[in-house]
């Protein structure tokens, strides 16, 4: 259950912050809704999301918890 409210939450707060990042493209690279401003969106939001995820993976193993993402050396 808490797994579900988390996940709701987290979806909510996705969404804010995609109308966030969207108008603030429109602001600053007056790109209105064209195309190139959906991608420019698009391309931040996955860049930041990446960022974020890597974050979480390498402060997860410091802690000793498991991280979502593992990294393999080749070798």
């Amino acid at each position: 259950m808490i797994t579900l409210a988390s996940a709701s939450l987290g979806l909510i707060a996705a969404l804010a912050w995609n109308e966030a990042i969207r108008t603030t493209i429109r602001v600053v690279f007056n790109t209105g809704d064209s195309l190139a401003g959906l991608y420019t969106n698009a391309i931040l939001a996955t860049v930041l999301a990446v960022v974020v995820l890597a974050d979480l993976a390498r402060l997860a193993a410091r802690v000793g918890g498991d991280a979502a993402i593992a990294r393999e050396v080749e070798g």
